[in-house]
């Protein structure tokens, strides 16, 4: 088995790797899952130079922002999926949950103290970043850190892109190559089967592994020091459930996805973000799993760096469509997460005629604004709007067209646009389960402007970031039947209409 490429891999050469030590270490941060894995492959590369075992860490700490019964039990489904795919494999694996605030403190560095090296997961988003760059700077021994976000390695692009036509220029030119260079499919399946090491006892007695009632119990997480309120998705988490949507995705629904995904009644996405955000799935088997689909060759590639969206691929207008999205769209945001690292969760983050064009507006009049908690009660006049809303609260998700008219309002309806940034992130990052994500935060950030152009006429509100509106959404989709199911009646819209408990004209 070989080593991740050397673009893929970062590491501060001068830390030593401790060829005496019992074992080589991977702390699983980002890339939950066995599958087509370059770090898991890596570190068990790293474990066949050294002719050392390999241990696992995945632990999931309970101090981090917007941490919640949701996303808590999203990561657990997957643990629960981790621990029979490691058993099987013999290979070590130590599932971590933090009981309290600070409690998991020490356990990397003390498993690490007995190790060769650290192999970890690169992820240009949220708080993980800063964690590594701690650990790094606190461990005695190497810590690797590989890149399997994307197809296109991270360490490439030289600048973030201002528009995703920008990008796919650059992508078409720069992914032929690396294309071939792909991640095993079943890493686990080359690894050396030995007898699991074991644990010292004095890392074990301070810091029990969590429970198998834990990883499978949901009413286990009343225990946990995080938010209550924000109750587990009926979408279920983990590989075993990622690798089924996914099939079924292909199966049932990619051939119709460039025709109908943009209507909620149809609901035609892939439905795949959460399990990508939390490395569930990888980005790698998508994209093989289509092109097998596809019956595609890398020969159909056009030599045509032309920034198309269609006909780049040789595949289908559907498939060629959804590769777009989750490919170009979503690592478009990961490269600007990368290459913008202190404020890509800023408003200075936007491009200048977007900054521009919104501080010229913020005083303009609004005829609603809502606060946060309207927002999230979905306590608006705007039934759709609405809809949207309760869907984000009560499933983790909002259908992908109807995400970026729910952010648009946000906008329209906030006392100035830093207020509607902020509440933006907050309502996205508390409930959605693919929030806290490069991918994500692009979708925010593209309501006030990120990756788009000026737009005529100037409007008041929005001056030239693009507009968009409910009614005409109405008009031109079909949502009649996603209202029905998640949006309230025709008598308590109207309730709202009349009572307008806080929701007001903007003086």
């Amino acid at each position: 088995m070989a080593l991740a490429p050397a673009n893929r891999v970062s590491s501060d050469e001068k830390r030593p790797i401790a060829s005496g030590g019992r074992y080589v270490l991977y702390w699983q941060i980002a890339a939950r899952r066995t599958r087509y894995n370059f770090a898991l492959e890596h570190a068990i590369a790293r474990a066949g130079e050294l002719a050392r075992p390999l241990v696992v860490l995945e632990a999931l700490r309970c101090d981090y922002r917007w941490a919640s019964d949701r996303l808590h039990r999203f990561v657990l489904q997957g643990m629960a999926d981790n621990a029979r795919a490691y058993a099987q494999a013999r290979v070590a694996y130590y599932p971590y949950v933090e009981p309290k605030r600070g409690a998991g403190r020490g356990l990397l560095s003390a498993l690490a103290d007995q190790g060769c090296l650290v192999v970890t997961d690169e992820f240009p988003c949220f708080f993980l970043p800063q964690m590594v760059r701690a650990a790094a700077a606190r461990l005695k021994i190497r810590l690797e850190v590989v890149d399997g976000n994307g197809l296109l390695p991270l360490s490439l692009p030289p600048a973030a892109f201002p528009t995703a036509y920008a990008f796919r220029r650059y992508l078409q030119r720069e992914l032929p190559r690396h294309l071939g260079v792909t991640p095993m499919a079943d890493p686990l399946s080359a690894y050396e089967r030995k007898r699991p090491v074991a644990i010292a006892e004095e890392i074990v007695d301070r810091w029990p592994r969590a429970t198998g009632a834990l990883l499978t119990d949901a009413a286990a997480l009343s225990s946990l020091p995080i938010d209550h309120g924000v109750r587990p998705s009926p979408i279920a988490g983990g590989p075993e459930e990622a690798d089924a949507r996914l099939e079924a995705f292909i199966d049932d629904r990619l051939d119709r996805y460039a025709e109908g995904r943009n209507h909620p009644d149809d609901d035609l996405a892939s439905g795949l973000s959460p399990y990508l955000h939390f490395g569930h799935l990888s980005a790698h088997e998508v994209f093989a799993r289509v092109a097998a689909h596809e019956r595609w060759k890398p020969q159909k590639l056009s030599a045509k760096a032309d920034g198309r969206k269609q006909g780049w691929w040789g595949m289908r207008p559907s498939a060629e469509s959804f590769l777009d999205e989750v490919i170009t769209w979503r690592e478009l945001g990961y490269v600007f997460c990368a290459r913008r690292p202190d404020d890509y969760d800023q408003y200075s983050s936007l491009p200048d005629w977007a900054r521009r064009s919104l501080d010229k507006h913020a005083a303009d009049a609004r005829k609603w604004t809502y606060s946060l908690a309207e927002l999230e009660a979905a306590r608006t006049h705007d039934p759709l709007w609405n809809a949207a809303q309760r869907q984000l609260v009560e499933e983790g998700r909002i259908h992908n067209y109807l995400r970026m008219v729910w952010g648009k309002k946000i906008l329209e309806w906030g006392k100035t646009p830093r207020a509607a940034l902020e509440n933006l992130i907050e309502l996205n990052n508390k409930y959605a389960l693919d929030g806290r994500d490069p991918n994500s935060y692009s979708g925010i950030f593209w309501t006030l402007g990120r990756f788009d152009r000026p737009w005529a006429p100037e409007r008041a509100i929005f001056g030239v970031i693009r507009y968009m509106s409910s009614e005409n959404t109405a008009k031109k989709l079909h949502v009649k039947a996603y209202v029905r199911r998640f949006g309230q009646t025709a008598t308590a819209a109207e309730g709202v209409l009349r009572s307008r408990p806080t929701g007001r004209r903007a003086r």
